[in-house]
């Protein structure tokens, strides 16, 4: 307040009015609050953030924020977004150019994000994925050290609670907690439908396999144990083949793969072109060209006696619609394939599209569910 000490009076009631002003059209002003992550931890900042450093669920800040919630970003680890999903990144830059200039941290992943780049950036909030966070681990100390907050939140456990939790962070961070409730309660109702539904039939659960199609069919990829796809497909009334022997993603023997006789087998994919024989899904890839690779994985050595491959119930899935809110689409299509007669009613790419149109500037176009019988 010493800055107001030497105003006159008249000078001072004009500022205060302007702000009073600003703070009806553009919201509150940011309070200091204490508010606990999806990990436990209490993490004290001015709310809503105003400098934000992202370094990683790209879209559901956008989604739980709006797009102007990308005013207050000052930095992110491109690579992440970029790197891994080229035509998602492409498109959104070419709705709005800013993104393109917005400064580059590095990626936890690679080794590559700069503590030093951060500091420079003096964000008043950073934002990780719960496996960023881990993965930095002394490096996360030294930002919080510097007196910058650290948020994390984590999609990519892929269960209710999480995603919930995840939610609200974003929602607090970026002063729209009741478009994050709104979204939250969406995702809640779709995950509850689908559970009561398996719960009331009864039926046994099916055996799935589900692996990340990066490599092609010529080499096993890692699959997915307690998250990520892993998680959905149990939500989704599924016996998850790997669960057992993978903790939470890594590769599995394929000799156990086919001791296990998969009822259903899910191959996801990006749209990568690095490696010309991986499994191709997501933004402008046609269904064509989806259909000709996920066909190539049914011709591994002992596929041909699987059930999953002598019944036809392989599928493809979009990679980058996993660890998402967004990802309320691929639980419907893990139930539809799962239990096809239980959820006829279900139109998952429908659901994927709606989520963008409600809550996203931009339309995915692409492929983003396949079944090898189309």
């Amino acid at each position: 307040m010493r800055i107001f000490k030497h105003l006159r009076t008249g000078t001072l009631a004009g500022l205060l009015g302007l702000a009073a002003a600003t703070c009806l059209t553009t919201g509150a002003f940011a309070e200091e609050k204490i508010f606990t992550d999806v990990i436990g931890r209490e993490v004290k900042a001015d709310l809503p953030s105003k400098r934000v450093l992202l370094g990683f669920y790209f879209e559901d800040f956008m989604a739980v924020g709006g797009e102007a919630s990308y005013d207050n970003v000052v930095g992110l680890s491109r690579e992440a977004w970029e790197g891994w999903r080229p035509a998602s990144w492409t498109r959104y830059v070419k709705h709005r150019p800013s993104l393109d200039a917005l400064p580059d941290v590095g990626e936890v992943e690679a080794q590559t994000f700069s503590v030093e780049k951060v500091l420079e950036l003096k964000p008043d909030m950073v934002v990780l994925a719960d496996w960023q966070y881990k993965g930095l681990g002394l490096d996360a100390d030294r930002i919080e050290e510097a007196g910058i907050p650290i948020a994390v939140v984590d999609f990519n456990a892929q269960t209710l609670e999480r995603h919930l939790d995840s939610a609200r962070v974003l929602g607090l961070i970026t002063g729209q907690e009741d478009r994050a409730a709104q979204i939250a309660g969406e995702y809640k109702a779709i995950s509850d439908l689908i559970t009561k539904r398996i719960a009331d039939a009864g039926k046994p659960k099916p055996k799935i396999y589900v692996e990340f199609g990066n490599k092609g069919p010529a080499e096993h990829s890692f699959t997915f144990g307690k998250n990520m796809w892993g998680a959905i497909a149990t939500t989704a009334g599924g016996d998850n083949i790997a669960a057992p022997f993978v903790e939470w993603w890594g590769p599995i023997n394929p000799e156990q793969v086919l001791a296990s006789k998969p009822d259903v087998i899910v191959i996801s994919g990006t749209e990568s072109r690095k490696n010309p024989a991986s499994m191709l899904m997501g933004e402008d890839v046609t269904k064509a060209e989806a259909l000709e690779r996920l066909q190539g994985f049914t011709t591994r050595a002992g596929w041909n006696q699987l059930p999953a491959v002598q019944n036809g119930r392989v599928y493809g899935v979009y990679q980058g619609a996993s660890r998402t809110l967004a990802d309320q689409a691929m639980l419907q299509f893990f139930a539809k394939v799962l239990y096809p007669d239980l959820f006829t009613d279900l139109n998952p790419e429908e659901t994927y599209k709606a989520f963008y149109k409600k809550y996203l500037p931009v339309a995915p176009e692409g492929t983003f569910t396949l079944a090898i019988k189309e």
